[in-house]
């Protein structure tokens, strides 16, 4: 009886053959080399960690061929610069410091290949019992940012969008873990904050963000930003490109799962931290998809996109706001290239 071999096997017997012609080991084409991905996050674990988690857990890094480290980290813009040192190959980061580092050392900054934050979450709060209840009020208080804070330095841009003489607003300077209390206690009149961090430690205070707190979001005053997302090192980009399509692909469905099921997801980083806050952080990974994730734009283009024109008018904010020499072009900055298909990446609009 004559078989016809598949073309598949027929190319690999042919493969095997010159290899043994070379004195070459053949490799079985199942044993492909598990490549490893030292991965750092942008903060210590919290419910906006949990689809990577869950991703781990249901073996998507493992069925692309990635074993992937993950490991705490201490700021969005030191997740930039721990890949640009080599100590990561990828991160959860912000993208703004990529901008900033694009300029300062091109050809060094690391890209961003899947934005989960579509709007940076940037905002100012004030007491709702508060006085300021435009932008314009703020002129003559006193607002507090953590030293060289984001939201600070993005300020001109939504005081020049509402009218508000920036000079007329003082800045104090403020530890991490006091912005709140400060701003509580009135040792000053408004903090600069990260919403999506800044919403829970209220809630930890027994304060309610919904109606104890004024909200203004710099997405809703003029500030075009977008925030974290999946960053890679421009090395692994070139010796690997593979590698960092598997990591997008196996993020995606992660995020997609955790969309699907935020009890899942929740259950997987318990596992890593069972000593967190589990109701907590579920509030937490709700209110960020709700705020920051799953917007109008990302329903329009999918997750892990960003919007070109959208993204052109960013850079200029960040380039203006940071006082940069040049503005980055956005090849410099994001890639796209590795996105799954977009059919894979709807989501439901709000």
């Amino acid at each position: 009886m004559h078989h016809r071999l598949s073309r598949r096997a027929a190319a690999f017997a042919f493969a095997a053959l010159a290899s043994l012609a070379a004195g070459l080991p053949v490799r079985p084409a199942a044993a492909q080399p598990v490549t490893p991905i030292k991965f750092v996050l942008d903060w210590k674990l919290q419910g906006i960690h949990a689809w990577y988690y869950l991703a781990e857990d249901k073996g998507y890094f493992a069925a692309e061929k990635l074993a992937v480290t993950i490991d705490q980290g201490d700021g969005s813009a030191a997740a930039v610069t721990k890949v640009m040192a080599g100590a990561y190959q990828a991160g959860f980061g912000d993208v703004n410091a990529i901008i900033q580092n694009a300029v300062a050392k091109p050809g060094t900054a690391p890209v961003m290949v899947y934005m989960i934050y579509n709007r940076a979450p940037f905002a100012l709060i004030v007491k709702s019992t508060s006085p300021i209840r435009t932008l314009k009020d703020l002129e003559g208080k006193t607002l507090g940012t953590v030293a060289g804070g984001a939201a600070s330095r993005m300020f001109p841009v939504i005081a020049g969008k509402g009218g508000v003489d920036a000079a007329k607003v003082k800045w104090t300077n403020v530890a991490p873990n006091l912005q709140e209390q400060m701003m509580l206690k009135d040792h000053v009149d408004g903090s600069a904050v990260f919403s999506v961090t800044s919403y829970m430690n209220l809630v930890a205070q027994g304060i309610d963000p919904d109606k104890d707190i004024r909200w203004f979001h710099y997405g809703d005053l003029g500030v075009e930003l977008y925030g974290n997302g999946v960053l890679v090192s421009q090395k692994l980009v070139k010796d690997n490109p593979q590698a960092v399509a598997g990591l997008v692909r196996a993020i995606h469905k992660g995020l997609r799962d955790t969309i699907a099921n935020p009890d899942a997801a929740i259950a997987a980083l318990m596992k890593r931290e069972p000593l967190l806050n589990k109701d907590l952080e579920k509030r937490r990974l709700m209110y960020t998809l709700k705020t920051v994730m799953l917007t109008p734009e990302a329903a329009a283009i999918g997750l892990g996109d960003v919007s070109d024109a959208r993204f052109a008018r960013s850079l200029i904010q960040v380039q203006e706001a940071f006082e940069l020499p040049r503005v980055p072009t956005a090849a410099e900055v994001f890639d796209r290239r590795f996105l799954p298909p977009l059919a894979e990446r709807r989501v439901a609009a709000p």
